[in-house]
């Protein structure tokens, strides 16, 4: 698989045209972007149609965490934008994650539905508080094996937990790690961190980068950089 294929820019801004720069400086280094809360909440689904039918692949990333028939309705919606990936909160239950699975490929049956386990901003401790059983990586398996039992194609999880989940449920499933710093990067928010040639040789399918990327001097550069770890 062409490198490329595996990273996924994060569009963790607030303006179209904040993310018009992005795409055009990362250039032809990445076909993928990610389209999260922030930007779609400013901008609504015109930011998605553009990125479409530019040619990119967009992964929508809002975590939908509602009762069946709201999820449902919502993956419908946006699947019919074009977009090749979507998240929704594996913790939603069984139901529900069915609903997205059938919304999803009722439009486009090569839609990826991703089951989002356990946020990587989140540690043993913060979990404990919830009143979680075990560790993060207990709760990983558990909601990997909800998602899969209900369609999901895929996962989000830490690529500390990757290799967990490919001794435990194999291969023939994707695997996208949020979380991702290339060396000498700060962590930011997020709690559990990796370098991209750790995560792919955990086993993820996808990695996600944001700030490494869009906020250096040539994200160009930064994305092959990148890439040159993963190939």
């Amino acid at each position: 698989m062409d490198p490329r294929q595996h990273l996924i820019v994060a569009l963790d801004v607030s303006t179209v045209a904040a993310a018009r720069k992005i795409v055009a400086a990362v250039g032809d280094s990445a076909h993928a972007y990610k389209v999260g809360m922030q930007l779609y909440t400013a901008e609504g689904p015109s930011v998605v149609r553009e990125l479409v039918a530019s040619g990119r692949r967009v992964f929508l990333d809002l975590k939908y965490h509602d009762i069946p028939s709201t999820v449902g309705a919502a993956v419908r919606e946006a699947a019919q934008l074009g977009v090749s990936m979507l998240t929704v909160h594996a913790s939603g239950g069984g139901k529900m994650l069915r609903a997205a699975v059938e919304a999803a490929h009722a439009i486009k049956p090569g839609l990826l539905v991703l089951g989002v386990t356990v946020l990587t901003s989140l540690d043993d401790a913060e979990l404990g508080k919830l009143g979680v059983r075990g560790g993060v990586l207990d709760q990983v398996l558990r909601l990997t094996a909800l998602a899969l039992l209900n369609g999901c194609q895929g996962v989000v999880a830490s690529a500390l937990e990757a290799a967990a989940l490919r001794e435990e449920f194999g291969r023939d499933f994707a695997i996208v790690t949020p979380g991702v710093r290339p060396a000498g990067s700060g962590p930011h928010d997020q709690a559990r961190v990796v370098t991209p040639a750790e995560a792919m040789s955990a086993g993820a399918t996808y990695i996600v980068v944001g700030r490494p990327i869009t906020e250096a001097l040539d994200p160009a550069a930064e994305a092959r950089a990148i890439l040159g770890q993963v190939g």
